[in-house]
């Protein structure tokens, strides 16, 4: 039986914009080695796999080079499938059982607002060829569980950006984030990018996960529990942050541009 594959433009409410992710809801759980195949076949920053269990649907993410613990545009792409598909009611929250534990999804009019834990970052020493690999003096350098956080000068530093991505891809980490406050022109907080080639995507478009960490970082420099985002790769995303204890509430937008079939090589375990 073939197999249907969405892909979502999430963080965004325009098509052709935000982060793309495919969406993959199986019949019963996969090999994670034919996962992974169908991650590079789909040859996006992540692909989503669902399977329903009793209380929401396991959820794993597959970038095209490895297995991922956290991804926030994958599960906002995932959630938007399951109400627009009407495997779920309209105000029927959406759950999710992964590597990170329990995530979840509500839809707040236009927006989904998703539930995810934040990993705010701890002062850090840069590694070795970090600083030399972004190319910008940084203000701040940490870690959180997955990434290095740098914040640098400006907003126009922040944009201007293009890291040796090679050197990028020695760091020991999941990604590298680059950030700074905004400028103030366009109503955002803070602004940023997110650099990850060790884990298969050279820039990530808009990095849900990332802002695990940047909520809790730019609300205590700024005062806010509650901020507006905008991550700055070519396609561009929105965000909005509210801080509670020790969660992140990221909320977005998605949009539906592509559906189809895997018909080939689609026979799970």
């Amino acid at each position: 039986m073939p197999l249907r594959i969405t892909q979502v433009d999430a963080f965004t409410n325009r098509p052709f914009a935000g982060n793309p992710a495919a969406v993959c809801i199986l019949p019963k759980a996969a090999d994670p080695p034919w996962m992974l195949n169908v991650a590079r076949e789909m040859n996006l920053a992540e692909t989503a796999f669902l399977v329903k269990q009793r209380d929401g649907y396991d959820l794993r993410w597959f970038t095209p080079a490895v297995e991922v613990d956290l991804c926030g545009h994958a599960t906002l792409a995932s959630a938007h499938v399951l109400w627009e598909d009407g495997r779920l009611k309209p105000n029927e929250q959406a759950r999710f059982h992964t590597k990170s534990g329990l995530l979840t999804a509500d839809r707040r009019d236009s927006w989904i607002e998703l539930d995810f834990p934040a990993t705010p970052p701890a002062v850090a020493p840069a590694p070795p060829g970090l600083i030399e690999a972004i190319g910008a003096r940084p203000k701040f350098v940490g870690r959180s569980r997955f990434d290095y956080l740098v914040e640098v000068e400006d907003e126009a530093t922040v944009r201007r950006l293009t890291p040796d991505l090679n050197a990028v891809s020695d760091v020991q980490a999941r990604g590298v984030i680059v950030t700074s406050r905004s400028d103030g022109t366009n109503g955002y907080d803070f602004v940023s990018r997110f650099f990850a080639p060790q884990s298969g995507v050279p820039e990530d478009p808009v990095t849900g996960s990332a802002h695990c960490a940047l909520a809790p970082y730019w609300s205590a420099k700024l005062g806010k529990k509650e901020l507006v985002a905008y991550q700055a790769s070519s396609r561009g995303g929105e965000l909005r942050l509210r801080l509670v204890g020790d969660r992140v509430k990221i909320g977005g937008q998605a949009v539906t541009v592509l559906r189809g079939e895997l018909t080939a090589g689609n026979m799970t375990p």
